[in-house]
């Protein structure tokens, strides 16, 4: 029997097809010789119609489709002969196709494949089939890519250590009622299939969620919202005169709706915390050290720091207050003219600190601090200058120029 490659396309493309009929998905599993069919696809037969009545899977087919596609030109072009080649057709014997055959008969290999590019909503929905898929789909090498992706750069260690805490305290975790919704259960009914939800919205068990330490739980976590994480926020308060060119620490919850976030910032003094809505991406990170924002961070880079170094030093308005980073560069003495040639700064105990943003005479605009015995430097007028880290990679440096203010600052 002679099947043509051209004619495996359009198969896949119709999702009914392609999870129950798998004619072509045979034709892949004869060719590569891989793994038998496994002995447990008889708990449950995949996606029947009368999930496909209630409920499209088509971003999920294309994707499986896509896959095998893939596959399939991947593995056959070096197998075929320069004749086959030509005529774009390979030969199956004993080819024999069941009316019950499903994705669960996929050797494990496509299967992972597959799985490796869904999408969140798609492992979710996936993992609501039966208990097979379920444990696949919750694994936490595939949600682990997912989380990378979209919260790599503002999550960092200490996020993760309010997450731990979370899982150890099981106080008011993600699974506490808060609000009109229960916190992941509120997520969760917008990812799982309908027919399931309607069904069994009532009877869902704690059994039915993904375990609570897993990466699939965190992912929902900070989806939900119900999940405060530190990271930090550049200038805060929607770019308060006050705040320019700084970045303050600040508790994080996402809010899916309008793919932003709000921050809530520590008191000040006796002003309370106050919380700032729609916080976008771009304006967060996650703290580049691991010091709290009530303590010095001690400086390792004062000895080799020289002019037109980039920097970002910790600054408070007062001892009640935390700090904040704020952006400045190294300059140069008052003896030295700037002449890269004669320049002996960075031979000085004295380091001269420039924030240009401000207007020259401005007494925010300039200050020094010593090189060998840098502490916490200031006093109440100006202000208390703490801790100094060397600005080392270009995408911190092309941050802070994004962020330079469209008109100089008093």
């Amino acid at each position: 029997m002679y099947i043509s490659l051209t004619a495996v396309q359009p198969r896949l493309s119709n999702a009914f097809f392609l999870i129950t009929r798998s004619s072509s998905l045979i034709l892949i599993y004869k060719s590569l010789y891989l793994i038998p069919i496994p002995s447990w696809v008889s708990e449950m037969r995949l996606l029947s119609l009368w999930f496909w009545k209630d409920f499209s899977l088509f971003p999920i087919a294309k994707t499986i489709r896509n896959t095998l596609l893939g596959i399939v030109f991947t593995f056959f072009s070096p197998r075929m002969s320069p004749k086959k080649s030509k005529n774009s057709y390979c030969k199956v014997e004993n080819l024999e196709i069941t009316p019950d055959m499903s994705v669960l008969d996929l050797p494990d290999l496509v299967l992972e494949c597959i799985l490796e590019r869904l999408p969140t909503e798609g492992l979710c929905r996936m993992a609501s089939v039966c208990s097979s898929l379920k444990k696949r789909c919750i694994s936490d090498h595939l949600w682990d890519k997912h989380m990378k992706y979209k919260w790599g750069r503002i999550i960092g260690p200490a996020a993760y250590r309010e997450w731990q805490w979370q899982i150890a305290s099981r106080k008011g975790s993600i699974f506490s009622n808060q609000g009109k919704q229960r916190g992941l259960m509120g997520y969760l009914t917008l990812l799982w299939p309908t027919a399931l939800i309607r069904s069994s919205l009532g009877n869902i068990h704690k059994k039915d969620f993904p375990p609570v330490d897993s990466v699939m739980s965190w992912y929902l976590a900070l989806e939900s919202g119900n999940f405060w994480f530190p990271a930090q926020v550049y200038n805060r308060e929607n770019g308060h005169v006050g705040f320019v060119l700084s970045c303050y620490d600040a508790e994080l919850s996402y809010d899916r709706r309008t793919d932003t976030f709000h921050a809530r910032y520590p008191p000040h003094g006796r002003r309370a915390s106050s919380i700032e809505t729609g916080v976008t991406w771009d304006r967060l990170r996650a703290p580049p050290v691991d010091t709290s924002p009530h303590d010095l961070h001690i400086s390792d880079c004062l000895n080799e720091l020289r002019p037109g170094d980039h920097i970002e030093i910790q600054w408070r308005r007062n001892k009640e207050f935390p700090y904040g980073w704020w952006y400045g560069v190294v300059g140069h003495l008052e003896t030295c003219d700037g002449n890269a040639n004669y320049c002996r700064c960075h031979e000085s105990d004295t380091l001269v600190l420039e924030f240009n943003q401000y207007t020259r005479g401005s007494r925010w605009r300039t200050t020094s601090v010593n090189r060998k015995d840098h502490r916490e430097e200031g006093k109440e007028a100006d202000g208390f200058y703490g801790g100094i880290r060397k600005l080392r990679s270009n995408e911190e440096i092309s941050m802070w120029i994004k962020l330079w203010p469209a008109e100089v600052l008093e």
